[in-house]
């Protein structure tokens, strides 16, 4: 009887563990984890990206970007961060395009002169995404701390587990649910788009041989079709130049984004794809009239995207650089103690 008492317990705690881990570990993360050991953690990121905004507006939908970037591939670990040369930051999609990386070196030296060997890549990451809305005119959110960082980063998984915004709309929303991020998510976060810039080459089919044709998407707006024709001529070396995704106010994170899909003026053919379908066009029409809606839901979205994949402790580690993992060259430092105390983190 014993023994059978035992199995029991056994198989309940088992079955506990394998569908709560996610909210065991979300339970790890703490608003305030880093009070008492770094207490001046957050006014130092939001501070370095203040700095960075001001000197560069465009900036803050860069480091937004850098963090959705980061979590949808094998989680939020800072892995977009790492210079490997077969990782994140050779993939398609962030090659020659993703940016920000010295705004987060800046904020972890800082960090690493205030706390040493105590705040993880992945936190400050997540906070200055968060601070970048914030700063945008967007909606503030208190962040949840306590994240660590991975060890690699892999170009293979960036370059499939991404949105690329050359998909139909239906395997964008499959990329998402494989992340446990539902249809709202997907419009939410696409709302993003209401800052930054996109290369010419990632619209200009639509400009010029839509689907083959030969001819432009005619369900483009035509003032719109004309002055991108003017930015992206029909030639190769247009393919890197910019063009905002919101022309109306680029750097300031508001709705009007949603106001240009209902009206054909969205940027990417994935974006302007929101108000095809019935599901989602319904949300745009939504969000495109109560900003409000659109910021309360954002931030939602920006919470539970935060929590994929999360390392805590004592997975993962707490890097010295963000560039580079602490195992790489470590082995060097075997007398040295300080080298000891960061292999221990």
């Amino acid at each position: 009887m014993e023994h059978t008492s035992s199995y029991k317990l056994f198989y309940v705690t088992w079955f506990c563990l394998l569908f709560l881990s996610p909210f065991l570990v979300s339970s790890l993360l703490s608003y305030n984890y880093y009070a008492r050991r770094c207490p001046n953690m957050i006014r130092i990121v939001r501070r370095g990206v203040w700095y960075a905004i001001q000197d560069d507006a465009s900036i803050a939908a860069s480091l937004l970007r850098l963090h959705f970037h980061d979590c949808f591939v094998n989680g939020c670990d800072a892995s977009v961060l790492l210079d490997d040369t077969s990782g994140e930051k050779n993939a398609f999609p962030n090659k020659d395009s993703a940016r920000g990386y010295e705004v987060i070196d800046h904020i972890k030296s800082e960090l690493e002169e205030a706390c040493p060997y105590t705040v993880s890549c992945t936190d400050i990451l997540t906070l200055a995404a968060a601070a970048a809305v914030d700063f945008s005119g967007g909606p503030y959110w208190p962040v949840e701390l306590g994240r660590r960082d991975g060890f690699s980063a892999s170009e293979d998984a960036a370059n499939k587990q991404l949105p690329s915004p050359f998909e139909p709309l239906k395997d964008i929303i499959a990329k998402f649910t494989e992340k446990g991020l539902d249809l709202k998510d997907v419009v939410v976060l696409s709302g993003a788009h209401t800052i930054g810039f996109a290369q010419c080459f990632t619209f200009k089919p639509r400009l010029f041989n839509f689907s083959g044709s030969g001819k432009p998407d005619p369900t483009l707006d035509s003032s719109l079709l004309t002055n991108l024709q003017r930015v992206c001529p029909n030639q190769a070396d247009s393919d890197t130049k910019l063009a905002p995704l919101d022309p109306v106010t680029s750097t300031k994170f508001d709705n009007v984004y949603f106001k240009l899909l209902v009206s054909n003026a969205g940027l990417l053919q994935s974006d302007q794809a929101l108000m095809r379908d019935d599901r989602t066009a319904s949300m745009v029409i939504s969000y495109s009239r109560s900003l409000s809606l659109f910021n309360n839901d954002f931030a939602e979205s920006m919470d539970k995207l935060a929590r994929i994949g999360v390392l805590t402790a004592p997975k993962g580690e707490i890097r010295e650089n963000c560039r580079k993992s602490n195992r790489v060259g470590f082995a060097k430092k075997t007398g040295n103690r300080a080298a000891t105390k960061k292999t221990l983190n």
